[in-house]
């Protein structure tokens, strides 16, 4: 029988567990998620949680995200690979239902799974937007 818990050795914890994913990561994302992942050499795919307040203001709808965003991988985490993966959320995702949520993120899993098989295509090098501040500062000079 296959165990659903969600145990300690199914979470990245600590920051090097986050910081490598974030190096050239596979992306999978929707209006209202963006997921992280890279190949582990894990036994088991482990999940990472990044609800920020600046996205979702009330504690409990942060907490009603994580718990909702547990869960499902708690119950995917069969068909997915040994992979490390973090979630981000967008804003306006404390207005959705629970049900848009779970539907979103059942999605993501699939096609974050996909991604990150051998021979799946690399993903575009990251650039990072321009900071506004240095923009705005360029133009005062």
């Amino acid at each position: 029988m296959e165990d659903f818990s969600f145990g300690r050795e199914l979470r990245l914890l600590t920051p090097s567990h986050y910081s490598r994913i974030f190096n050239e990561p596979a992306r999978a994302a929707t209006p209202l998620f963006t997921l992280l992942a890279k190949p582990s050499d894990q036994s088991k795919p482990r999940l990472g949680l990044t609800v920020a307040k600046k996205r979702v203001k009330k504690a409990c709808q942060r907490n009603r995200i994580k718990r909702l965003a547990r869960e499902s991988f708690r119950l995917n985490q069969h068909t997915l690979d040994n992979i490390d993966i973090v979630l981000m959320v967008k804003s306006g995702i404390d207005e959705q239902s629970n049900e848009e949520l779970t539907k979103q993120l059942t999605k993501l899993w699939r096609k974050i799974n996909e991604r990150c098989k051998p021979g799946a295509p690399k993903p575009p090098p990251f650039k990072k937007r321009p900071n506004k501040s240095a923009k705005s500062t360029k133009q005062t000079q």
